[in-house]
């Protein structure tokens, strides 16, 4: 049985696998080779093998860790980061992970005092579920089919989960789609002893200080820019080829920047992908960044039929429903850059720490508009409603829409809205399983206790980092990267980095207008000022468009009356007069539309047609 379960996992490890079977612990663990590609297999034990490691990820102050260990009395016996790990634990015991800066998923077991310890990293860069069994016992692993395996865990389909991923377009830890399954969250430990499960936060984020307690601005571009350049050779250390994703964006720019600051350029491989659609096409601005820099650039167009192909994949790869498009787009750069690199580096977490998303922008144009008399928004609101559908990549109709459907909310519920596909009173109208759920109340719930502060932008930072970002943005990557081997690194999210960008004030990352204001000024002068200016637009595909054309047959097969009735979940009305509305080009409900055919598609991989 832990053979099956490790082998599901086997394209998150295609180097190797290892086990270890003592008593009443099972460890499995499947291996990419990255660092001491000899002496680094798992699972790995301390001098006695009295405790025993497996883990997923990367330890960037490793280095540091061994000098501090060795100077300690520790003995090694290899090169490799996990090593590191039993060490630090016989010294600190359960606070070992309070050392730890990296991205990680891992199980220790401590075979004199009989306990399990699992624990992720502060952002939530690697996935951990567990479940606990029917005989009492406790399963985990890094994706839900490997706890599939296990005949004690259970199969049946999570109702509240499900109305979490209407709200969400994801299901956010502890949560997840599967009855009795859970995601451990980031920054999170769980100590199993005597049959118990005791879960803990190791880490919270550092308050931010005043703009009068802080450095001036100008300085603290210049210092964050010294940190983000340490962050990124931290995380360059590889014993296999390395690269970087290059979209043309200011965050993924920085990071190809910052490593040619380290190294030669010319020897930088860089990685953009496009597509024939120009207004979902980046690849020309990453031709310029690499032209600026000089990297070793690595270009390649995809077709719509190439994007499409890997829908069926994609319920495979994730054993939950995801409503994120740039899912596809993720895992087609992912495998065109495993074909040169094993390990990449990408900009992910810039704008969840460093206020990038238009979102943050709507936010200030909201508590205006709250402020607006009640008849001009009204008329704002009808203005809008009759604006005539434009199915373009966030056309100007259809953010003025999502705008207004947020605009008069507090803010918690505002991003949301911007977000996601479902307000909780629609979820409500079309599922016609379970008990209703407020996923509204809930998500207000959880805002309410992330930061005790006054500034609003702290706050709504707060709850990306707790929510979209570790399982929408960091889910993502994860599960497009691993698909295919490849391990994706987030120089952004660096441990040191992130404490320092957490300190500083809200008005150093959005001000006078200006989304990523810190890193767009530490930026210039080393990245091309077009590119410094360029709006945000995401990795996006045309779903709006597919969901009228190449994608309308599918959507019609999974989501037409008589399989809602079979399957009774969904109101098939409710359902019938989106599809009916977007085909005909009288609204746009390309967000819905697609987090109902990403479900169906899940549903049929999992539960049968």
């Amino acid at each position: 049985m832990l053979a099956r379960m490790t082998t599901t996992l086997a394209h998150r490890g295609p180097d190797g696998e290892g086990f270890l079977i003592e008593g009443p612990v099972a460890l499995g663990h499947r291996r990419l080779s990255i660092i001491d590609l000899v002496g680094g297999s798992q699972p790995m034990a301390n001098e006695d093998e009295s405790i025993w490691v497996t883990y997923n990820g990367e330890i960037y102050n490793e280095p540091e860790l061994r000098k501090s260990l060795l100077a300690q009395g520790h003995t090694f016996r290899s090169q490799s980061d996990t090593e590191c790990l039993v060490h630090l634990y016989e010294e600190h015991g359960t606070d070992f992970v309070r050392f730890l800066n990296g991205m990680f998923a891992l199980a220790l077991w401590d075979k004199k005092r009989n306990r399990l310890v699992l624990a992720r990293d502060r952002m939530g860069q690697k996935p951990l579920l567990y479940a606990q069994t029917s005989s009492g016992g406790l399963v985990f692993g890094s994706e839900a089919k490997a706890l599939l395996e296990h005949p004690e865990v259970s199969r049946r389909l999570d109702l509240s989960g499900l109305a979490r991923y209407l709200f969400y377009e994801y299901i956010p830890a502890p949560y997840s789609i599967w009855s009795g399954l859970r995601k451990l969250p980031p920054a999170h430990v769980l100590v199993w002893e005597e049959g118990e499960a005791r879960v803990s936060r190791y880490w919270s984020a550092p308050a931010s200080l005043k703009e009068s307690e802080s450095p001036p601005f100008e300085v603290a571009a210049e210092q964050f820019w010294t940190d983000f350049r340490s962050a990124v050779a931290r995380h360059r250390r590889s014993d296999v080829p390395l690269g970087v994703f290059l979209s043309g964006g200011i965050d993924s720019s920085s990071v190809a920047a910052a490593l040619a600051e380290l190294e030669p350029a010319q020897g930088i491989h860089t990685f953009s992908i496009g597509f024939a659609d120009p207004t979902f096409d980046e690849s020309p601005h990453a031709r310029r960044v690499a032209r600026h820099l000089g990297t070793d650039h690595h270009e390649r167009t995809f077709s719509v039929q190439a994007v499409q192909e890997l829908l069926p994949d994609v319920a495979g790869w994730l054993d939950e429903p995801f409503g994120d498009a740039s899912i596809l787009p993720t895992h087609l750069l992912s495998r065109f850059a495993r074909s040169e690199v094993t390990v990449a580096l990408g900009g992910d977490g810039a704008d969840e720490l460093l206020a990038g998303y238009p979102t943050f922008v709507a936010e200030r144009a909201a508590d205006l508009f709250r402020r607006l008399p009640r008849a001009a928004r009204a008329l704002a609101g009808a203005a809008v409603g009759r604006l005539p559908v434009n199915h373009g990549n966030i056309s100007l109709d259809f953010r003025l829409k999502q705008f207004l459907r947020g605009a008069a909310e507090s803010a918690p519920l505002a991003h949301q809205r911007w977000l996601g596909s479902f307000s909780g009173a629609e979820i409500n109208r079309l599922l016609i399983a379970g008990e209703p759920v407020d996923v509204e109340a809930e998500h207000l719930l959880r805002a309410s206790g992330l930061v005790p502060t006054a500034d609003p932008l702290t706050r709504s930072l707060a709850l990306y980092q707790d929510t979209y970002l570790p399982d929408d943005i960091l889910a993502k990557v994860d599960r497009a990267s691993m698909a295919c081997g490849l391990e994706v690194r987030a120089p952004f999210l660096d441990a040191l980095l992130v404490d320092s960008m957490q300190s500083l004030p809200a008005s150093f990352k959005y001000g006078r207008n200006q989304t990523k204001r810190l890193l767009k000024k530490a930026a210039a002068g080393r990245l091309p000022a077009s590119i410094l200016d360029r709006p945000k637009k995401g990795f996006g595909i045309p779903v709006a468009h597919w969901l009228r054309g190449p994608l309308a047959g599918l959507l019609s097969s999974l989501l037409n009356r008589s399989r809602l009735e079979r399957q009774g979940l969904f109101d098939p009305n409710e359902v019938a007069r989106r599809i009916g509305e977007h085909s005909a080009g009288v609204r746009d409900h390309r967000k819905p539309l697609w987090t109902l055919l990403m479900f169906q598609l899940w549903y049929d991989r999992w539960h049968g047609s």
